[in-house]
């Protein structure tokens, strides 16, 4: 029977978890504690919005 155990928890890396904090922290001015609160999910959703942003920012200031 080789191969990898099925189930169990997932690590999420932690490089990418300070990323996504100070990501935030940055750019909405959240302290850790209230970053830290949120769901795995809405914290992506939150990293996503804010690149959305940013990207459009950049756009416009190339006049693209």
């Amino acid at each position: 029977m080789g191969g990898s155990p099925i189930g169990g928890v997932a690590i999420y890396p932690l490089d990418r978890l300070y990323e996504e904090i100070s990501y935030i922290a940055y750019h909405l001015h959240w302290s850790y504690g209230e970053i830290m609160q949120m769901e795995h999910a809405e914290r992506l959703r939150w990293v996503d919005e804010v690149a959305t942003i940013n990207t459009r920012l950049n756009d416009m200031a190339e006049g693209t």
